[in-house]
């Protein structure tokens, strides 16, 4: 298999369904012109189908290991990594003044959704610095941004994101890590975080962590905690690395995938740090990285169903059982629903992307809450896409699927961690019906009136598919409003992850049927639309009747009945 990145689809996309001509309106990104983006989508296609995608195999076979206090990554990211430096792509959406490409973080999501098909594992080491660049442009000290943002920016250093410890998962506020002045500016960090993606590497440069810690005078929980710059080599006059600082990766994670990823725990023993943002503030300064990764994140599940779903067409049109298995009906139907539910997906998170760049460009709060209410959907829906299209893809495969050599399974390992990391899905999924509920449903329903004045629109030209959308539409209505009425927040929770998975459903659906309007109801697209509509946009009914469902029943149960 060769892969082949989906410029095309995201050009389609960014012309007809989520529109980047809005953002060209505004002064921010008034240059982003249809030559520029143009030559943008073709450059990141050619360096992740050229260069990226053979590179993936000896990730997964080769793991990333820890040799006498070094991290020896797998034979060719080194490569492949500065080329990504060289190209100028670790910072497609990096500020212009340090040497960034200032497009829209719509071109950076194209672009992790390229590294994520061509191989995952390298491409979280760019991702995880774009978080970074992010969160030192709006809380560092402009001393801290000239110091870092240029090497950050450029590639010649990457950045990770230390937050989880052994003791504090999604309870970020019960870590131990402390801060301790050390009276010239600067604090010792110590303590251990545990997960740290691309902790460390042999690429050469620095490795720039940002590291969650506790000063001896914050409170407890999230509102005592500070965010500290902790270079792994600290720098000199020029601004050079010099002596290294004192922490270490203690070992690298055995992982069920993305084996080409360094996984580490670090130990910091009084690591010479640099606060960014206020003192008690790092958790908002952490959620800036946060919410980038999770958008990140949300574009990796595209990926692999992407680079799962080719894979799987692939084989189907080459394995022989009584004829070529790409003709048999169960076959197709594996394969078309993985088609289209990619596109749903795909469609879901580049809106999001799109919201995120107009809340940027205009400081609207309708544009913000737009990309708030879509980060926690697209996130969750787009990585269970991810998932359930490599299972897929293994199930097409047949016998072949659960023999490693294929590769089919590979994409099912390496997309696993996207339920998890950066917030799990199920965290993902409170945080709609809680938080981005707080205003009554409101930023829900402006989008669901957005959407049924064009389903409206689009009833005479194709009724077969407007008519369900309606419906869908209305159905979720309802169920936002049955749900900010329930003032047991443990009702909410209790059906939140299928109540964001209806959401992703009628979204999809939405996108599709915009997809099938511009091609003018007739083409693949189109086809492509009437399938999901009729078979995959029916789950939300059952989505909506289980997060209807309340607690009570989850709460019936003993322990004791549970353990029987």
């Amino acid at each position: 298999m060769s892969y082949r990145a989906q410029v095309e689809d995201i050009r389609f996309i960014f012309d007809n369904v989520a529109p980047v001509e809005q953002l060209r309106a505004t002064e921010r990104f008034a240059e982003v012109s249809a030559d520029l983006s143009d030559a943008v989508l073709d450059g990141m296609g050619k360096l992740c189908e050229e260069v990226i995608y053979p590179t993936a195999r000896d990730g997964d076979l080769t793991p990333a290991k820890l040799e006498n206090g070094v991290v020896r990554t797998s034979p060719g990211f080194k490569e492949a990594f500065e080329a990504i430096a060289e190209g100028g792509w670790v910072a497609v959406s990096g500020p212009e003044a340090q040497g960034g490409m200032g497009l829209p973080i719509a071109y950076t999501t194209a672009f992790n959704e390229m590294m994520s098909s061509s191989n995952m594992a390298l491409g979280l080491c760019p991702l995880l610095t774009q978080g970074q660049v992010e969160a030192l442009e709006h809380h560092a000290s402009d001393e801290l941004k000239e110091r870092y943002l240029p090497k950050l920016i450029s590639g010649e250093w990457t950045g990770t994101m230390n937050l989880t410890e052994p003791g504090a998962g999604s309870d970020v506020g019960a870590l131990k890590s402390k801060a301790e002045p050390n009276g010239d500016g600067t604090y010792a960090i110590s303590g251990q975080k545990i997960f740290i993606t691309w902790g460390d590497h042999d690429f050469g440069g620095n490795v720039c962590h940002l590291v969650l810690a506790r000063l001896p005078d914050g409170v407890k929980g999230t509102k005592g905690i500070s965010l500290f710059m902790v270079p792994k080599y600290l720098l000199d006059e020029n601004g050079n690395p010099g002596v290294a600082n004192d922490l270490k990766v203690v070992s690298l994670e055995h992982k069920l995938g993305i084996h080409g990823s360094p996984t580490a725990v670090m130990q910091f023993d009084g690591a010479k740090g640099w606060l960014v943002g206020e003192e008690h503030k790092g958790m908002a300064a952490m959620f800036t990285m946060m919410n980038n990764a999770r958008l990140g994140v949300a574009s990796q599940g595209v990926g692999i169903a992407e680079a799962a779903y080719q894979k799987a067409l692939d084989y189907a049109k080459e394995r022989q059982q009584f004829g070529p298995i790409v003709n048999h009906a169960d076959v197709r139907r594996m394969l078309i629903g993985m088609k289209a539910d990619t596109s749903a997906a795909r469609s879901i998170v580049m809106s999001c992307a799109i919201a995120l760049d107009m809340a940027t460009a205009t400081g609207t709060p309708e544009w913000k809450a737009r990309a708030a209410l879509l980060t926690p959907i697209a996130k969750s829906f787009a990585t269970e896409v991810g998932i359930d299209v490599a299972e897929q893809g293994v199930q097409v495969h047949g016998g072949m699927g659960f023999i490693e050599e294929t590769g089919a399974a590979q994409f099912s390992r390496d997309v696993r961690i996207t339920a998890i990391y950066e917030g799990t899905n199920g965290i993902q999924a409170m945080d709609l019906v809680g938080r981005k509920m707080m205003d009554g449903g409101e930023a829900a329903n402006v989008l669901l009136d957005e959407i049924e004045a064009e389903v409206e629109a689009a009833r005479a030209a194709m009724p077969e598919l407007a008519e369900p959308v309606w419906q869908a539409c209305e159905s979720l209505r309802e169920a936002v409003e049955w749900l900010v009425s329930q003032t047991d927040m443990n009702t909410r929770f209790a059906g939140s992850v299928p109540f964001l998975m209806a959401f992703g459903r009628v979204l999809g659906a939405y996108y599709h049927m915009k997809a099938a309007l511009a091609e003018g109801g007739e083409g693949p697209r189109s086809k492509l639309a009437r399938f999901y509509i009729r078979r995959l946009l029916p789950q939300h009914v059952s989505y909506l009747e289980h997060a209807r469902a309340g607690a009570d029943d989850l709460y019936a149960f003993s322990l004791e009945e549970l353990e029987a």
